[in-house]
């Protein structure tokens, strides 16, 4: 239960800035839900760089950085299907 929750935590605080970076235009929520989606999405890309280790559980500026640029990875994403 408590690593569900510094799971929430790391993605809201990835989202939120997340946010900041992209100029994304949506709520806050919404960054913190794409914070919390980016952070399955980083941490799936971090696994595909060759020599890279996963980042084990726990809160960290690594869980922070991986979740936010997985959650830019999805805003950009949801971005280029809206426009589409």
């Amino acid at each position: 239960m408590v690593n569900f929750i510094v799971w929430l935590i790391v993605g809201a605080i990835a989202g939120w800035l997340a946010g900041i970076v992209m100029k994304s235009r949506q709520g806050l929520i919404v960054n913190i839900i794409l914070g919390v989606i980016g952070s399955f999405v980083g941490g799936f890309v971090l696994t595909l760089v060759p020599g890279v280790q996963p980042i084990e559980s726990g809160f960290s500026i690594g869980h922070i950085l991986t979740a936010m640029v997985g959650a830019i990875i999805v805003i950009a994403i949801a971005r280029v299907l809206r426009r589409a």
